[in-house]
């Protein structure tokens, strides 16, 4: 755009400052002269107006007087009696198409005073944050607990090879400890005496190559087991294991030559068929080292009765 009169037909397109050049003066643009704002142009618009007198989309009001330095302008007295501001006074809102009066509520707020209607459901949100801390918790718990397990089971593995201070024998306080270590004699280990024999004609006899003592049904009959191992002196239980082939029977018991004051009782307890295995036992009390024990036919013993092996233990009542 150039400065000049370039045909507009409003003051606000045209160049006020257009008699500062020389293409404007040229175009005969002089300094404005008077109040109006014709800018210098020939024919340019030149219209005079008060402040507060133009108005948009109504007519013009009348300008409100002037009132001298300092002091408040007069006001125009309403039909009503009341003074109303002059019109250069107006709020925007008071026109057509002004500012709206009120403020319009958000969306989504609910201008009650209540929750927001459109907003996030708080309550839902605290529930699930809960759940993700209950999750983790319980998660830690686990892994802390397998840890734990885990430590257990490593503590209570065995180790591979016994220490200085702990013994690959298993303990003697364990009567099934005890039973391993402790003798075993089979009928073919015994001395037999009073016309007592090897047999094998009954079957289920646990001695080596199923053998048995046979002939213990008379007077004078004896079996005798010379026990070595003996690691302390105590009660001990001696099991003998016997069948028999018809009534029940015993026998006596002597250990280190001192005879039991009862008699071994070897009875059909279970009510089994004849030529039955089973056991009996009678406690006894050794000394450390070796010891002799000895089952014989005495007067007064019914001695009908197959001896298979014979087994100390310990005494489970101590």
């Amino acid at each position: 755009m150039t400065s000049g009169n370039n045909g507009a037909s409003t003051p606000e397109d045209e160049d006020p400052f257009g008699y500062l050049y020389a293409d404007g003066q040229a175009n005969g643009a002089q300094p404005p002269s008077g109040g109006g704002y014709g800018y210098g142009y020939p024919n340019s618009v030149n219209r005079s107006r008060s402040v507060g007198q133009r108005q948009y989309g109504q007519q013009q009001a009348q300008a409100a007087p002037t009132a001298p330095y300092g002091q408040v302008p007069q006001q125009q007295q309403g039909p009503s009696g009341y003074n109303q501001p002059a019109a250069h006074y107006a709020a925007p809102e008071t026109f057509p198409g002004g500012a709206p009066t009120s403020q319009q509520p958000m969306p989504g707020y609910n201008t009650g005073g209540g929750r927001r209607s459109g907003g996030p459901n708080t309550k839902g949100l605290l529930i699930g944050a809960i759940a993700v801390v209950a999750a983790v918790v319980i998660g830690i718990g686990i892994a802390m607990a397998n840890g734990d397990d885990q430590k257990d089971d490593a503590g209570n593995k065995p180790a591979t090879t016994p220490s200085a201070s702990q013994s690959s024998e298993p303990s003697a306080s364990s009567s099934a400890a005890a039973e391993a270590e402790l003798p075993k004699a089979d009928a073919k280990t015994m001395r037999l005496e009073g016309g007592t024999t090897l047999a094998s004609d009954v079957k289920g006899a646990k001695s080596d190559g199923g053998v048995y003592v046979q002939g213990f049904n008379q007077v004078g009959a004896s079996v005798t087991w010379t026990v070595n191992g003996i690691k302390k002196a105590g009660t001990y239980r001696v099991y003998v294991r016997y069948s028999l082939p018809a009534e029940d029977a015993n026998g006596t018991m002597t250990v280190n030559g001192k005879a039991a004051s009862r008699p071994l009782n070897m009875k059909n307890f279970g009510g089994l068929p004849a030529n039955e295995w089973q056991e009996t036992w009678a406690q006894v009390s050794l000394t450390k080292g070796t010891n002799t024990i000895q089952l014989s036919c005495q007067q007064g013993n019914q001695c009908n009765a197959l001896l298979d092996q014979f087994t100390v233990t310990e005494n489970v009542d101590q």
